[in-house]
């Protein structure tokens, strides 16, 4: 509360008669002396309306910022009594300013632990002295609000103290923490169906390009496939045989019927023939499970582990697989460097070479001239670097700050999902290299890998 103002000061005395015996010249000192004092009295008065004013406006600050507090304030002596509190107390349990002052602060808790943790505070706040002084404390409460409802509260618990030092009361300053908590599920909740979403993306974007790779390798694997087809039907003529010639020997005919049977079933020319029909159903069938095992390193979802990766290698099977899928007239300029080693996902490196090679051949066949990339391997003492160029139309200048975002596109709908460059993006970075886009000097666009160089002894 501001202080009560002051009475006016009494107006001098008159001393116009002065008592006798007084000479002149002392009656006039005394005046003058007394009117130095009203005087002083006068300058007293107009400095403690002064501070009284700065007093009120400090006080209507203070009142100002509790008001305006979201947070829940309660300040209360060393017993428990509630001394004061703001708006946002007096609106979340229900009662007033007024109502609330006197009561003791377990009143407005809504369970037995949260008695138990402001009666803990408060023993702590009484036998706190000048010379063991409290520390700051945070406590978790439930507090009652106007319907009865526990609200959790987060209080941070700081003692107040008098003029000498000594603990006199705590101040508890807290949010409720409902709506904070139930955001945070939410948000949580959210958070993991965006990851969900996010893998899911991710896995289609990968089954995309995989789909395009259909017809290659289905054109791929029929060659190998019709190999081993075909030698297993001779086998089998050949097995047919051989149980008929050595039926025949069991049932023990003649040497001569058995030397005449042994050349009309050509039974010299199916052991001569049987090793190289093994050897190269075999081979087919190798070749088969490395076609398989390839798609099966492609399209697997997981992250692979990092490990020595010849970037020669990635490149020359990325050119392998789009030419057999979607680009099979595309002409690409291509020479295989020395070993350039970096530690990686040969798995999703290839995926980005594929991506920026359809990309290339997707951009350069919308011209007449036919479509030609250029792929250049380059190493440094830091760095490996891949650049793949088309001669395509280039890359519109309004363009260029999307390149890498999701879903950004300029292909018709059903030809692109948006997604290729913008997770290349994301596996160089992962790999601690860059990716960047732009547009050539001698035309069409430009893209270019950095990724970081590996010791060339690290592999071996």
């Amino acid at each position: 509360m501001p202080p009560s103002p002051r009475p006016p000061l009494p107006s001098p005395p008159d001393l116009s008669e002065h008592p006798a015996g007084f000479e002149d010249s002392a009656w006039v000192d005394v005046i003058q002396k007394m009117d130095e004092v009203y005087q002083q009295l006068l300058q007293d008065e107009v400095a403690l309306e002064e501070k009284n004013a700065q007093l009120e406006q400090s006080q209507q600050f203070i009142m100002s910022l509790l008001s305006a507090m979201s947070d829940v304030l309660l300040a209360c002596d060393a017993r428990g009594r509630i001394e004061e509190t703001n708006v946002a107390l007096c609106e979340l349990v229900g009662h007033s300013d007024a109502e609330l002052r006197g009561r003791h602060v377990a009143d407005l808790l809504a369970d037995g632990d949260s008695v138990r943790h402001i009666q803990d505070m408060l023993q702590r706040a009484q036998g706190a002295g000048v010379a063991a002084p409290m520390d700051h404390s945070v406590i978790d409460i439930n507090l009652r609000d106007g319907q009865g409802q526990a609200v959790p509260v987060d209080l941070n618990c700081t003692p107040r103290r008098n003029a000498r030092g000594r603990t006199v009361g705590l101040v508890f300053v807290g949010r409720p923490m409902g709506e904070i908590k139930r955001a945070y599920k939410q948000l949580q909740h959210t958070h993991e169906a965006l990851k969900q979403a996010q893998a899911q993306l991710l896995h289609s974007e990968k089954m995309a390009s995989l789909g395009r790779l259909v017809a290659g390798v289905a054109h791929e694997l029929n060659n190998p496939i019709s190999f081993v087809l075909g030698n297993v039907h001779a086998l089998k003529k050949y097995t047919e045989r051989m149980a008929q010639y050595l039926e025949a020997v069991h049932q023990g005919i003649s040497p001569a019927e058995l030397a005449e049977l042994r050349q009309r079933l050509r039974i010299d020319h199916a052991l001569h023939d049987l090793p190289s029909l093994i050897e190269g159903t075999l081979e087919g069938a190798q070749r088969t499970t490395v076609i398989v095992n390839g798609l099966k390193h492609f399209s697997v979802m997981d992250r692979e582990e990092h490990a020595p990766v010849d970037l020669n290698a990635v490149i020359d099977r990325a050119i392998h697989w789009v030419r057999k899928g979607t680009a099979p007239d595309v002409q690409i300029h291509w020479q295989p460097q020395a070993p350039c080693w970096v530690m990686g996902s040969a798995g999703q490196l290839q995926q980005v070479l594929m991506n920026l090679i359809q990309n290339a051949y997707d951009a350069a066949r919308t011209l007449p001239a036919p479509p030609q990339l250029w792929i250049n391997l380059s190493l440094d003492a830091h760095w490996a670097s891949i650049q793949v160029r088309d001669n395509g139309p280039g890359i519109p200048t309004e363009h260029l700050p999307r390149l890498f975002d999701p879903f950004f596109t300029t292909k018709p709908v059903g030809q692109g999902t948006g997604l290729g460059l913008s997770i290349s993006f994301g596996a160089i970075e992962q790999h601690g290299g860059r990716l960047s886009g732009g547009n050539a000097p001698q035309g069409g666009a430009l893209f270019t890998v950095q990724l970081p160089a590996l010791n060339p002894s690290a592999p071996a």
